[in-house]
Order: structure tokens, then C-alpha cells, then sequence
């Protein structure tokens, strides 16, 4: 079959979606290629937009390389479309050949623990996107716990941990919107307390973050020596890995501080797995309980039967993110994601019961491969994507109404009132000009019809 020209749909404007169609639009091919994004929200960037704290500069830094290829114009970008209600597979088989799901992984995944679902027990992911100002979040969040628990050892941990012990006047030059900065101005909270089941070699975390807790102002950074009794496998982590090497170095850097004169504290504790958040007798939070690990000689822990319980009423669970399934795409429920091979979706046969090709349709970034790794892994992981992309033009769909034209005329049609690239600048500049004003960068704007009456230039 002779193609000349590649009509592809990706559906999710995140990093992994942008690379997917920047590595695509760079590759070597024999054919011409025409790139439509889809998201479901006004504005670009997924995560990086929503999912990182706003007092984290540096890793909203990547946003620049994203701007840097949109903004070169050889993509299209139709925001504030609904994957499932407002198009479906039909529709972009209709209109492409081939489409991309780069939807990543958003929400909470589970923590199969006794009282997990008690009122004041909170997904990460949730909270995450309140601070974030993402637009379908309640705009209040709950903050009225003194003590809190944090259950992970990895970076979204810290990121919560960090929001809720810092002092909100030193958030007020980050683009923290205005409802946020309001609820964390009222929050009682005095200790927070970060839950590990493994030791302090073993953590997730990144140094960078982990120097950052011990930056804030007037909080304690507090750290048990019990937690530091290293085996063999600990010390052979210390020795071998630059990274487990800072961290062990800053760690007990605040073994030595003194503490006890701020009037917020953040307590790590180690060697702490999470057996029960426990109900105070109102269906409410009311502590925390946990099992001491030990170090297992190789790495890992085992538990010890000493159980420990701290008052607590609010809990944290930022034990990852899960995979959300799509309309008509087959979906992993026990991994949260899209089933494939390097990329290529995978369906049963409904004879067989095999895995088989489903033709036209692929997937990228975390929804491809679970919720792990950097924006490192999501370039190579594009690149493996777009190499069967290419590959595949023999089995592509055929299009019955391929032209750039019919997309628009059809959300039209359907009066969807969807967003472009020259609409995520209006909002850009709306954002930076309402920041400025207050000598900030920006202050996001948070209702979603909000940003779209400005993105369409319909705002009063």
C-alpha cells in the first residue's frame, strides 16, 4: 500500500504526547505528516502544568522545551476536548491514520490498608491537583488536621509533605492561585509526619527534593537514630550510589541540628509500614498505625510485630499514580495501563483469546508503561512508539474524511468549544499579566470556563 501523507491524532498534550509528535515530525520517512493534539483541558503540559509543586521552578523548566515545539506551529492543538464524550475511536478513524494515547496516569493508585476510605484519608494525586489549581478540583480542600501523615517515600511525598508543613508567605512567589494560598493561610497544622516502610537508603525520593525539605523556614527537620542502624546491604548502598550517598549525607546532617524551636516540625520516619489508618469513632481519622521493618540482609525489610500508633487526623496516600481506562481501548486494571508492545496496542482475539495487534492505534508515556521514570524515559519511550508508527503505514487506517478541515467542522458541529495553540497564548499572557501585577511570574487561572472564555477571546 502507498501512503504519502501521515494524519495522526495524539490524544494527551503532556510532555509524553508533545515528544511523541516532535520525534515523529524529526524522524526519517517517507511520507508527509500532519499532527492534531487533543486534551481534555484548556491548556497544555498535563502534569508538568498539574502535577508539579509550584515552588518547583527548575522542573517547570521543562515547559520551555515543550513551548519550544509547539510554538514552531507544524502542530495542532484542540484543547478542552474530551476523549470518549466529545470524540470517540470511530470519530478519529474517521478523520486519521493512526492515533497516539498519551494520557498518562492521574489519579491515586490504591492502599489496601483498614481505614483507607475514612473521612480525612486523601489521595496525593487529589491534593497535588488542588495546589496545582487544576480546573476540575473542588476549589476548598479540607486543612483543618494539626498532625498529618504522609504514607511514601517518594518524590510526591515530599512535594505534599513540603506544601503542608512550608509557611505560606514563602509560597507567594510561585504561581499559587489565590484559593490555594487562602486554605494553607488557615491550616492549623503543626507536625507532619512522612511514613516509609524501608530504610533510609531505600528511599524514591531525589536529593534535590530532599534538600529543599531542610531549607524551610521555621520547620524542624526530624529524624529518629533508631532508623539508622545500617546492615551490610545499606552500607554497600551508601558506598556504591552517588545518590543514596547524598542523601545518607544530608539525613544525618539533621541527626546533628538542634531542634525544637520552630513551630512547625516534619518528622521521616524509616522502617515504618502502614498497617491501619485508624477510625476515632466518628468514621474520621484519628491515628495512624504501623508495623517496625527490620532490614532483611538483602535490601529489602521484614516485619518485626512491634506495632506503634501516632495520633494523626488527616492521612496522605502518595503511594503512586494509576492509569485511567479510555473509551473502546482495551485497559490493564491490575497495572493501569494500556496493554501493548513497545507501543502498539494489544486486544484479545476474540477466537483465540490471544494478544493481537489492534492496528492504528498506539500509546505512549505512563499510560503505556506505568507511572515510573523521568522525562528521560518518556523521550525513549516515544521514540520506541514512533519507530512502530512508522513501520506500520501497511497497516494504517484509511480515512474517509482525511483533510485538516473536517476536524474543525466537526467539533463545530458538535459546539464544542475547544481551545487552539493561539488560545493557550491569550491564557499565557493573561496569567503573566495577572502574576505581574501582584510581582510574581503568574497566577494561574482555575475554572475551567474561565480559561476557556479567555483562550477564545470571549472574556469579558
Amino acid at each position: 500500500m502507498t501512503r504519502n501523507k501521515l494524519r495522526l491524532a495524539i490524544v494527551g498534550a503532556g510532555p509524553a504526547g508533545i515528544y511523541a509528535a516532535d520525534i515523529l515530525l524529526k524522524a526519517e520517512r517517507n511520507f508527509d505528516v500532519s499532527i492534531d493534539l487533543f486534551d481534555h483541558l484548556p491548556a497544555p503540559y498535563g502534569l508538568v502544568r498539574y502535577g508539579v509543586a509550584p515552588d518547583h521552578p527548575r522542573i517547570k523548566g521543562i515547559i520551555t522545551a515543550l513551548r519550544e515545539v509547539l510554538d514552531r506551529g507544524d502542530i495542532r492543538i484542540f484543547g478542552n476536548v474530551k476523549f470518549g464524550e466529545d470524540i470517540t475511536l470511530e470519530d478519529l478513524k474517521k478523520h486519521y491514520n493512526a492515533v497516539i494515547f498519551a494520557t498518562g496516569a492521574v489519579k491515586d493508585a490504591s492502599l489496601n490498608i483498614p481505614g483507607a476510605e475514612l473521612e480525612g484519608s486523601f489521595g496525593a494525586a487529589e491534593f497535588v491537583s488542588w495546589f496545582d489549581g487544576h480546573p476540575d478540583f473542588p476549589r476548598t480542600w479540607p486543612l483543618d488536621a494539626k498532625e498529618v501523615a504522609v504514607i511514601g517515600n517518594g518524590n510526591v511525598a515530599l512535594d505534599v509533605s513540603r506544601i503542608l508543613a512550608k509557611h505560606v508567605e514563602d509560597l507567594m512567589s510561585t504561581e499559587i492561585p489565590a484559593n490555594v494560598a487562602a486554605g494553607l493561610a488557615a491550616s492549623p497544622v503543626t507536625d507532619v509526619h512522612v511514613f516509609g516502610r524501608r530504610g533510609p537508603t531505600s528511599v524514591k525520593f531525589t536529593p534535590l527534593e530532599l534538600r529543599e525539605l531542610g531549607e524551610l523556614r521555621d520547620v524542624d527537620m526530624i529524624v529518629y537514630d533508631e532508623d539508622f542502624d545500617y546492615d551490610d546491604a545499606a552500607r554497600a548502598a551508601v558506598a556504591g550510589n552517588k545518590q543514596v550517598f547524598v542523601i545518607d549525607k544530608v539525613l544525618n546532617q539533621w541527626r546533628q541540628r538542634e531542634v525544637g524551636q520552630a513551630s512547625r516540625r516534619l518528622h521521616l520516619h524509616f522502617f515504618a509500614k502502614p498497617i491501619e489508618i485508624v477510625d476515632d469513632g466518628t468514621g474520621k481519622v484519628g491515628a495512624i498505625r504501623w508495623e517496625r521493618t527490620a532490614p532483611d540482609g538483602e535490601g529489602g525489610v521484614v516485619g518485626t510485630g512491634e506495632i506503634r500508633e501516632l495520633p494523626v487526623q488527616a492521612v496522605y496516600r502518595a503511594v503512586g499514580y494509576f492509569g485511567s481506562p479510555l473509551s473502546g481501548i482495551p485497559f490493564d486494571k491490575k497495572f493501569g495501563v494500556i496493554p501493548n508492545h513497545e507501543g502498539q496496542v494489544l486486544i484479545r482475539d476474540k477466537e483465540s483469546g490471544e494478544p493481537r495487534q489492534m492496528y492504528g492505534v498506539y500509546a505512549t508515556g505512563w499510560i503505556k508503561r506505568g507511572p515510573v521514570g523521568l522525562i528521560g524515559h518518556t523521550k525513549s519511550d516515544a521514540m520506541e512508539t514512533i519507530k512502530h508508527v512508522i513501520n506500520d503505514l501497511g497497516n494504517w487506517w484509511t480515512p474517509e474524511s482525511p483533510s485538516e478541515e473536517s476536524v474543525v467542522e466537526m467539533l463545530e458541529s458538535r459546539g464544542i468549544r475547544w481551545t487552539d495553540l493561539d488560545g493557550w497564548h491569550r491564557l499565557d499572557e493573561h496569567e503573566q499579566a495577572l502574576g505581574s501585577a501582584e510581582g510574581r511570574v503568574r497566577v494561574k487561572v482555575v475554572p475551567r470556563d474561565e480559561m476557556v472564555d479567555i483562550s477564545r477571546g470571549d472574556a469579558a
